[in-house]
């Protein structure tokens, strides 16, 4: 039922699924940026996700296989992901795609990838404009590893807390020797921690998310050198969440879905609550017995989640109502 082209742009592989049957208007057109911390995972591992896509939605999706760290330095997941982006904005007429529904979409960091290139792609004149963004269990920042989600899904798997900061480091391509001060957010500054509570702290998320034994933190202190070891996670393009009121008001209209067992379900909460503040309409699902990872095994049969099942429907049906 699909077409499917592999490509290259700029080094970084893209796989372009199209349905065969000839289109009676114009498409949408989907990026798909995949999880994986940015260490590993491929466009082959999320093929079944994007043929779904595809095929339900009536739509042109570009899955990217941008180039994985260490071996490519970060932050150059960024610009492989916003090249391939800029590749298929420039073409949308040799794909049939509207350039009034184009969707920009990820899962886990890949949806970090989406926050970010949709926050880059603002000032741009000469591109169409994002018609949405849709992320799926999205980790946006590395300033507060207390949430609540972080404590109460610490063991959880497939991510763990304290995995979550080994591939911080090997993502940045740096020794995990100060791992257990970021864990406690020893890395933070006095002031930035000041300065980022109206956006990310425990405080804002609703109680009925702290109920399952969330025990607030204890202040910590800073240490200058745990900060300089892995201060790139406390930039924009890394925690996105931090971006200015300026730009979180400009964003595309937004699809959220967060997973009940998953350390970044808070991330999820307070992107919602900040996009809302700032007038940006926010559709939001959440899987009550969805776990981080889970749509890496969506349609496996026997080995599928039916949470899975249900985040994708729920995605397709979001995608097919704009």
């Amino acid at each position: 039922k699909l077409l499917i082209k592999d490509l290259k742009v700029d080094e970084v592989p893209l796989r372009i699924y199209q349905p065969k049957w000839p289109p009676t208007g114009k498409r949408r057109g989907i990026l798909y940026f995949h999880g994986g911390a940015g260490t590993f995972g491929s466009i082959r591992a999320f093929e079944r996700i994007c043929r779904y896509i595809a095929k339900k939605c009536n739509s042109v999706v570009v899955s990217v296989g941008y180039r994985l760290a260490p071996e490519h330095p970060y932050p150059g997941q960024y610009f492989d992901c916003l090249n391939a982006t800029l590749y298929f904005m420039r073409n949308l007429e040799e794909y049939h795609v509207d350039p009034a529904l184009i969707i920009i979409s990820g899962d886990s960091c890949g949806a970090n990838f989406a926050t970010v290139i949709c926050q880059i792609l603002l000032n741009r004149r000469d591109l169409p404009k994002v018609r949405a963004q849709v992320l799926l269990y999205p980790g946006l920042q590395g300033l507060d590893f207390h949430l609540p989600s972080y404590q109460q899904n610490a063991s959880v798997p497939l991510l763990f807390r304290k995995l979550v900061i080994y591939f911080c480091f090997r993502y940045l391509n740096k020794e995990p020797s100060v791992l257990e001060d970021v864990l406690q957010n020893c890395h933070v500054p006095e002031s930035m921690k000041r300065n980022c509570k109206k956006w990310i702290s425990a405080d804002i998320i609703p109680d009925e998310f702290k109920i399952r034994g969330y025990v607030p933190q204890k202040s910590t202190s800073y240490k200058p050198e745990v900060h300089e070891a892995i201060k790139e996670v406390l930039t924009i393009t890394f925690s996105p969440l931090l971006a200015e009121d300026s730009i979180i008001c400009q964003l595309p209209e937004s699809y959220i879905v967060t997973c009940e067992f998953d350390v970044f379900r808070d991330d999820g909460l307070l992107y919602k609550k900040r996009l809302e503040d700032n007038g940006v309409q926010v559709t939001w699902y959440h899987s009550e017995s969805g776990f981080h990872g889970n749509l890496a095994f969506f349609g496996y049969g026997i080995f599928s989640f039916l949470s899975a099942k249900k985040i994708m429907d729920n995605t397709v049906n979001y995608i097919n109502s704009l």
